[in-house]
C-alpha cells in the first residue's frame, strides 16, 4: 500500500507515536499528511532510528494497514484534540489563554531563531489580536502565497491556523512592502477573497481571533493580568535577541473607566 501525502507542510512526518493513536490503535492522519506537530517528538524519533523523513514515511506505511489509518480534516483534528496544539483539553478553563500563548510564541519567534517585534491586544474575554513583523513568503509576482485553505493564513505557521479553527471569526492583515491585504475567515475558511488596503508598515501580519464561545465555554476567558514573560515560553532566554513586548488589555481599561 502507498499513501499519497500532501506536502503542504514542506516535509513528511514520522509514524504516529503511541500517545497520538486512538485507543483502538488507529493512527490519525489529517488532510495535510502529518501526525505530530511537535518537533521535540518528531526529531528524536528519526534520529534514534537514523531515518530521513522519506524513510520514516515508508516505515509508517509498513507499520499500519489501510484499515488502521483514518484520514481526518485539519479542523476536525484541532477540535477533537486541542491539547495536541494548545497543551490543554477542551474542558480546561486555561484553553483561551493557552491559545493566545501559542499564537504569541509563533509571532515572536522568527525562523532563524531570533525574536521579532510583536504587540498583543486583548479586546474581550475571548477576543485578542497579535501583530508581528515577520515577512511573508511571496510568489514571483511579490504576492502572498496562498496558505491554509487558500487563505492569508501562512502554511508555515500552524498556531494561527489552529487558533482560527477554534474561532467564529478571524481577520488576517498581511503587509508586504507597504501593500496591505486583508481577509476575513469563518473558522479557518475564507468568507471571501482578500482585499487591499493602504498601510505604511513594510511587513508583518496582524490577526484578530474571536474564539468560539460554544467551544471554549461561555464563562471561559483569557487570563487577566498577564505578563509578557508568561507568554514567552520555554527556551526564550537562549535566543540571540530576547525582547520584551506590551500586552494591551482593553478589559482592564474598561473596568477602570466604569469604576471612575
Amino acid at each position: 500500500m502507498r499513501i499519497a501525502v500532501s506536502d503542504a507542510w514542506g516535509d513528511l512526518r514520522p509514524p504516529a507515536p503511541d500517545w497520538l493513536r486512538s485507543p483502538s490503535g488507529t493512527a490519525f492522519v489529517d488532510e495535510f499528511g502529518f501526525w505530530s506537530d511537535f518537533h521535540e517528538t518528531v526529531t528524536p524519533w528519526c534520529r534514534r532510528r537514523g531515518l530521513s523523513a522519506a524513510s520514516a514515511m515508508i516505515a509508517f506505511v509498513d507499520r499500519y494497514s489501510a484499515d488502521q489509518i483514518q484520514v481526518i480534516t485539519f479542523e476536525e483534528r484541532v477540535r477533537t484534540h486541542p491539547a495536541m496544539y494548545f497543551r490543554v483539553a477542551r474542558e480546561s478553563p486555561e484553553l483561551p489563554t493557552e491559545i493566545l500563548q501559542q499564537v504569541v510564541w509563533d509571532a515572536l519567534h522568527h525562523r532563524d531563531g531570533t525574536h521579532g517585534q510583536i504587540s498583543v491586544e486583548i479586546e474581550s474575554d475571548l477576543v485578542f489580536t497579535v501583530e508581528d513583523d515577520q515577512r511573508r513568503t511571496c510568489d514571483e509576482r511579490d504576492g502572498p502565497i496562498p496558505g491554509f485553505f487558500g487563505s492569508l493564513l501562512d502554511k508555515e505557521r500552524w498556531a494561527p491556523a489552529a487558533a482560527a479553527v477554534l474561532s467564529v471569526r478571524t481577520v488576517v492583515e498581511v503587509r508586504l512592502d507597504g501593500r496591505g491585504l486583508r481577509q476575513e475567515l469563518v473558522g479557518a475558511v475564507p468568507s471571501g477573497d482578500w482585499e487591499e488596503f493602504a498601510t505604511s508598515k513594510p511587513s508583518g501580519t496582524r490577526t484578530t481571533f474571536q474564539l468560539d464561545p460554544s467551544y471554549c465555554g461561555p464563562d471561559e476567558a483569557i487570563a487577566w493580568a498577564l505578563r509578557p514573560e508568561e507568554l514567552h515560553g520555554r527556551g526564550c532566554d537562549a535566543s540571540p535577541s530576547p525582547v520584551t513586548f506590551s500586552i494591551h488589555d482593553l478589559r482592564a481599561e474598561a473596568e477602570n473607566s466604569a469604576g471612575e
